[in-house]
């Protein structure tokens, strides 16, 4: 069940950035946040990238910054709308993550930040299928989520974040091992690191 934080957060820009950057500050700020999980990559200008729930285009405009070919990939339209004005430089396509309209071994990276928390199980599930299945061979799916804490301190922290700003999702993914996941799906795992007390993964992992 949706929260008024996060109903706020989603209709009014400058309140979903304000948190964001409030909450990226525990990793250094939103710049390193948002590129957290591409650090170590090269990413070619004439590469292939598509940015998976895209949003407003937070990640976005940093990929746009690396390669001449970004897609940008979301359900919302109000997203969509507001992702083509902040980062014009990317195509951007509505629609679901479940279902992507692209064919098989379209890209060279798949990225996604904070959005996999939004999906039930099953979506999940299907999620990691079609990724796998638009990337090519040696192309790498990156990602950025939250993950269960390795530090007590900040556990009260996460949990009122939770609390205030998501669903039951949420939750779900503190339970779930996305390492095991993807490589369920024939990912091989190259990255796995956490920030923020454990309660940030970043993941990083190559089809082959």
């Amino acid at each position: 069940m949706a929260t008024i934080l996060r109903d706020l957060s989603y209709r009014y820009q400058w309140f979903y950035d304000s948190v964001s950057r409030l909450a990226a500050l525990s990793v250094g700020g939103e710049k390193r946040f948002r590129q957290l999980a591409l650090e170590g990559l090269t990413i070619q200008p004439d590469m292939e990238v598509l940015d998976l729930c895209c949003g407003s285009g937070q990640a976005t405009r940093f990929l746009v910054a690396r390669s001449q070919h970004v897609t940008g990939l979301d359900a919302s339209p109000f997203s969509i709308a507001r992702a083509r004005r902040n980062v014009p430089q990317a195509t951007y396509i509505e629609a679901f993550a479940e279902a992507m309209p692209f064919s098989d071994q379209s890209f060279d990276l798949v990225h996604t930040s904070t959005a996999l928390h939004e999906m039930e199980p099953t979506q999940l599930q299907r999620i990691l299928q079609e990724v796998h299945r638009v990337l090519r061979s040696g192309g790498y799916f990156t990602l950025v989520d939250f993950h269960v804490p390795t530090n007590p301190i900040v556990v009260p922290g996460l949990y009122l974040f939770l609390g205030l700003f998501e669903t039951e999702t949420a939750w779900q993914l503190l339970k779930t091992n996305l390492a095991e996941a993807l490589q369920a799906v024939g990912f091989e795992l190259t990255r796995q690191t956490l920030y923020a007390g454990g309660s940030l993964q970043v993941l990083q992992a190559r089809k082959g």
